[in-house]
């Protein structure tokens, strides 16, 4: 048994399928340091329409509560149009993750007006509600990107509680856990309606997991066991039930089909008695399943929990 399985005492299995999360390619216009799928503008992987039709497909027979589009940036993928828009053709919603930034490259610069003309929720990721942490974190002038999309987007209704929704998301810098979503939720509303008169709907705080570029930065450092040992002392039970792997299926932008993001990023596929691959997806058998876990997971079980949607335990 590994370390997280130790905690939990018994296999974790899954409880439902409310939510579809699609990977639509790894290509991003910035390299992170904290990126556990370690995307940049190098990376060429991206999803093709093929795949995007089954997923459709998929979507429209099983009727999931949310379809959440995440990458890499996916305004970078040149198929994301027609995708959002065939599920909203078929009245699913949809939510959009984006990094703010990759809405100002070249080809994207429409983004804001279709995901609002189309009702995208959008998940922006926003490290800090200062620039000097932002532009460390993610590179030089992303501050400044972000702020100017991100007054955009409310000029067309985002965040104004009229229906287009608008979060943020907030990782640590180092190796710590993020702060109470809630308190933090406030600091991050009163400085940015101050410095820069911008609003949004709500805070997800994400703890980083130990993988990718951010494993990397902590070995560089020398304070990888100590990140490892701060994740496992802060173990609590009672975010379990609502870990994200329990609710949704991962779609990799290659179709392999996953228990969560983080098990893409470390290529850790389901449960042999799982289906791997989206065109053997099954419905009864998804449902259920064992998952497969790794000691990354005490990142999502540490403190008040983490999971794609912030806190578990609010």
């Amino acid at each position: 048994m590994n370390a997280f399985d130790k905690k939990i005492g018994e296999p974790l299995r899954a409880a439902d399928l409310d939510i579809l999360q699609v990977n639509v390619g790894l290509k991003c216009n910035q390299a992170c340091v904290h990126c556990h799928l370690e995307c940049s503008p190098a990376r060429e992987e991206l999803m093709g329409r093929a795949i995007m039709e089954r997923i459709v497909a998929l979507a429209g027979a099983v009727r999931p509560g949310l379809v959440d589009i995440t990458g890499g940036a996916p305004e970078l993928n040149p198929y994301l149009r027609d995708f959002i828009t065939a599920l909203t053709d078929r009245g699913l919603a949809v939510q959009s993750r984006t990094n703010l930034s990759a809405m100002e490259e070249p080809g994207a610069e429409g983004y804001p007006e279709f995901f609002a003309e189309k009702g995208v929720a959008l998940v922006a990721s926003l490290p800090c509600y200062s620039a000097e942490n932002v532009n460390r974190m993610r590179g030089e002038r992303c501050y400044a990107s972000s702020v100017r999309m991100l007054k955009r987007l409310n000029a067309l209704g985002y965040g104004r509680g009229d229906g287009l929704t608008l979060d943020l998301v907030f990782n640590p810098g180092g190796p710590d856990l993020p702060p109470g979503q809630e308190n933090l939720e406030k600091d991050y509303k009163r400085e940015l309606r101050t410095r820069h008169g911008v609003v949004f709907d709500r805070l997800l705080t994400i703890t980083n997991l130990p993988i990718g570029r951010f494993m990397r930065m902590l070995e560089e450092q020398g304070r990888d066991r100590e990140y490892l040992e701060l994740l496992d002392g802060s173990f609590n039970p009672a975010t379990v039930d609502g870990l994200m792997c329990r609710h949704q299926v991962n779609i990799g932008w290659d179709g392999r089909l996953y228990d969560c993001d983080f098990n893409q990023a470390l290529r850790i596929g389901t449960d042999p008695d799982a289906p791997d691959q989206l065109a053997d997806f099954d419905l009864a058998a998804w449902v259920g399943r064992r998952i497969t876990t790794g000691p990354h997971c005490l990142g999502c079980t540490a403190g008040a929990g983490s999971s794609c949607g912030g806190a578990i335990e609010v």
